[in-house]
């Protein structure tokens, strides 16, 4: 998978998510699963795993459509 291309839709992400005081950043690439840590903000919110599934995994998989899934770590 294409961590350069993962990195450039998390840029675009992560500009969402700082509008709200929190953050994104890529932990690691394992098979089709992306593994994140949201930050700030975003760390504590009870709505966390809504934006990380709603927000989150749909734009990457619209940007890398291999991807498979997003885990928060």
């Amino acid at each position: 998978m294409d961590k350069t291309k993962i990195e450039k839709a998390l840029a675009k992400i992560r500009v969402g998510l700082q509008q709200d005081g929190g953050d994104i950043e890529l932990v690691g690439i394992e098979k089709d699963i992306v593994k994140v840590r949201l930050k700030g903000a975003c760390a504590g919110c009870p709505m966390s795993q809504m934006t990380l599934a709603n927000f989150v995994e749909a734009e990457l998989k619209k940007e890398v459509p291999e991807i498979k899934r997003v885990q928060a770590v």
